[in-house]
């Protein structure tokens, strides 16, 4: 089904993981042209700018198909669902939904996000490249030096949403900016990215753990 398929382009903002492959999407069901879909967290206080933003981006991503001419995403047994469903259904935005406590634009959270995974992806890419051989000098790695990895295309997909360079002769140590890391600067700033890494994956692993916990026997709905 292409709904439930489109929310593949969901993400978790701090995870940088699809919804669907964390088991955020409880239900969905369609209805000639609508869509209704359920989401679900791992807990009921999971920050609420990171839970509207996954709502409103799967609202945003099921709009888009052709075929579609009502949408409707709730967000489930979250101490904010209410605000969250009637921010949702007015298109009100997150600043109109949550008013004086949106202390920054959506945008702005997500570029945050944005910029955290392509750290840990620049990491991790870099990683694979090390293991091959240790030996190379990473100041001129470009992305042409990476293998033909899963890694890789991850990199390559974190530097595009950024707006980054992907041409094959780009160097991969590069700043948010684009900026290619100084020399002497390197070891520290793959430290630095490291652990941004593993707590990203830390933080999946604790997720899909307070999940299964949370719904032990539930498995997606979906209906046509």
């Amino acid at each position: 089904m292409d709904a439930y398929t489109a929310l593949d382009a969901v993400l978790d903002p701090e995870l940088d993981e699809p919804i669907t492959d964390l088991g955020f999407v409880k239900s969905l069901a369609v209805d000639g042209t609508r869509v209704t879909v359920h989401l679900r967290l791992p807990t009921s206080f999971c920050a609420p700018n990171f839970a509207y933003l996954m709502a409103s981006d799967a609202k945003d991503v099921l709009t888009a198909l052709p075929w579609t001419s009502e949408v409707v995403v709730e967000l489930d047994d979250h101490h904010d669902s209410d605000l969250i469903n009637r921010g949702l259904a007015a298109d009100a935005g997150y600043r109109g939904t949550f008013g004086h406590e949106a202390d920054e634009d959506l945008e702005e959270l997500r570029l945050t996000f944005r910029r955290k995974a392509h750290q840990a992806a620049m990491e991790r890419a870099l990683t694979v490249l090390l293991r091959a051989d240790e030996d190379v000098d990473l100041h001129g790695v470009t992305l042409a030096d990476l293998p033909d990895a899963l890694s890789s295309q991850a990199l390559l997909r974190r530097r595009d949403a950024l707006g980054l360079p992907t041409d094959p002769s780009s160097p991969v140590l590069v700043d948010h900016d684009g900026t290619p890391f100084p020399r002497e600067e390197i070891p520290l700033r793959l430290r630095f990215a490291r652990s941004v890494r593993i707590s990203i994956e830390g933080n999946s692993h604790f997720c899909r753990g307070l999940l299964r916990t949370r719904y032990p026997e539930s498995t997606v709905e979906v209906s046509a």
